[in-house]
């Protein structure tokens, strides 16, 4: 595997998977910021930001998507930058106008994410100047249906957000609402793979080279969903509790059960998948399930993140 080689002026801030990657481009006229993690790390993404740009002024922040681990720190980073330009993607651009906080999964996964406005919109099939390069815009429907990914053809870097990681992509969240998604995400493991990056900056993980191994991997995990739904759903509602204990790191066991009754995600896909299963006893199954993965611990009655 070839070492990952960034370009001159671009920074990627590795955060912890309760909040995503962020990405840097300095250019010589503007500064842009891809992504800006979780509202709870809303502080450390302004740290982060400011220490590198060193006096210099934040002008453009993107969202690849609007899931709240990507655009959790707007609102704060545009109460500090008020010149700030906010772009995201299209598709859910009128709930952001109206904030609609149900439309756009925050209730529903029963997570946070301040309010925040936009000036503009990232369309798939664009081009948008960041740092001193041409980017392009593609569409990358899977795990949101409105995401987009962003890819510079020189040094052909990708910035993929949730449709690759090293090993996997992201939750397929419209799979969740009954929605097939699942041959959405084949198709854009096929426009990465014609894109032909050399090197992937993932909304989480470190940044790879290893595109093809990465590729294969994706394609096989999205085969094992495909044959047995019931294993994403699994995954899915163990991802939910997971970021949950990230945000508050510990939690009564009887609470997290009335938090998952209470989330609505969680609670209809259960409902839809698990039927039979009485929903407390599912939850106590999937926190059986992280401690055995090594994801969480439990002292006496708590649940506490590792």
């Amino acid at each position: 595997m070839e070492p990952v080689v960034l370009p001159a002026g671009l920074q990627v801030f590795e955060r912890g998977w309760l909040s995503s990657n962020n990405v840097l481009i300095k250019g010589r006229e503007r500064c842009a910021l891809i992504d800006s993690g979780y509202c709870t790390h809303a502080p450390q993404t302004l740290a982060l930001v400011q220490a590198n740009l060193q006096g210099r002024s934040l002008d453009v922040l993107l969202n690849t998507h609007l899931h709240s681990d990507h655009c959790g720190g707007n609102a704060t980073l545009q109460a500090v930058y008020p010149a700030l330009q906010t772009l995201i993607p299209p598709g859910h651009a009128h709930f952001v106008r109206d904030w609609d906080p149900v439309a756009l999964t925050y209730v529903p996964t029963g997570q946070s994410c301040p309010q925040f406005h936009f000036e503009g919109t990232l369309e798939p099939g664009t081009e948008i100047r960041l740092g001193d390069a041409l980017w392009q815009i593609h569409a990358a429907p899977g795990h949101d249906t409105h995401s987009v990914i962003l890819f510079e053809p020189l040094s052909r870097l990708l910035v993929s957000a949730d449709a690759l990681w090293e090993r996997g992509f992201g939750v397929v969240f419209p799979e969740l609402d009954g929605e097939g998604a699942f041959d959405e995400v084949a198709n854009t493991l096929d426009i990465i793979e014609a894109l032909q990056p050399l090197t992937v900056i993932p909304g989480h993980g470190a940044p790879f080279t290893g595109v093809a191994q990465a590729l294969a991997v994706a394609r096989a995990r999205l085969d094992g969903f495909v044959q047995s739904p019931e294993k994403h759903m699994q995954y899915a509602s163990k991802v939910l509790l997971k970021f949950k204990l990230l945000e508050v790191q510990q939690l009564e066991l009887q609470v997290l059960v009335a938090w998952a009754q209470s989330t609505p995600y969680f609670a209809s896909t259960f409902a839809r998948h698990f039927a039979a299963v009485p929903l407390a006893q599912a939850v106590e199954q999937l926190v059986r399930d992280l401690v055995r993965s090594g994801a969480a611990t439990v002292q006496g009655s708590v649940v506490c993140n590792v």
